[in-house]
């Protein structure tokens, strides 16, 4: 659609695709409506993100389940994380968040047993505020302080994307909008910066295939 840039982060499809992706709305656009046949989730990164079930300003992160449907639109611009049919067709917990004002706590291990998920880092100077869990995924945004180690088995898989600051992990370094993405028994070894780092992190959603509806369905 006219003013939606879209950089492609991860793919598995043709057009209708299991994608992760960043996407960029130019001031006054909007997208066509549309049914999220597998779910969506996203995290608005910057301006304020519309649709008829609200505004939606940079920090919020959202889920709509399979089968819903939205016409989105901006009216002053907007960034965000989109994630697209990756969800269970039982997952039908629509939701908002603004994480500007949630609670961070310190991290503690969690999740549930049948999938040996960590809901979230532990560790000195790593605090957390859980968006979303369920029997195979959980959903965090994490601040970690400057020079804070996070070391895990990503046994389930873990994806992260760096919304202040900067991180370090091996060879690389992340700033602000960086993506990692790690396979089920990967492992993370990071490291924030000088400056600490704000992160979103999914862990446990690469353990399984997810078969969700069809578009037929």
């Amino acid at each position: 659609m006219a003013g939606v840039e879209r950089r492609m982060l991860d793919r598995i499809g043709d057009e209708e695709a299991r994608a992760t992706t960043i996407v960029r709305f130019a001031p006054g656009s909007s997208f066509s409506e549309h049914t999220h046949h597998g779910g969506e989730e996203y995290l608005v990164l910057d301006g304020v993100f519309q649709d008829q079930y609200g505004d939606f300003p940079a920090g919020t992160y959202v889920r709509n389940p399979p089968r819903t449907s939205h016409k989105p639109y901006t009216d002053a611009g907007c960034t965000i994380l989109v994630k697209l049919r990756q969800m269970a067709p039982s997952d039908q917990n629509q939701f908002s968040v603004n994480t500007h004002t949630g609670r961070l706590t310190q991290g503690s291990s969690g999740g549930t047993a049948d999938c040996h998920l960590t809901a979230v880092a532990t560790g000195p100077g790593v605090l957390t505020m859980l968006l979303h869990e369920d029997e195979r995924e959980t959903v965090a945004i994490e601040t970690w302080s400057a020079g804070a180690a996070v070391d895990e088995e990503a046994s389930g898989g873990l994806e992260l994307l760096v919304l202040e600051g900067s991180v370090r992990e091996g060879e690389d370094e992340l700033r602000k909008w960086s993506w990692l993405r790690l396979p089920r028994g990967g492992s993370l070894g990071a490291v924030a910066g000088p400056e600490g780092a704000r992160v979103w992190v999914k862990r446990g959603h690469l353990a399984g295939e997810i078969k969700g509806p069809t578009t037929e369905g």
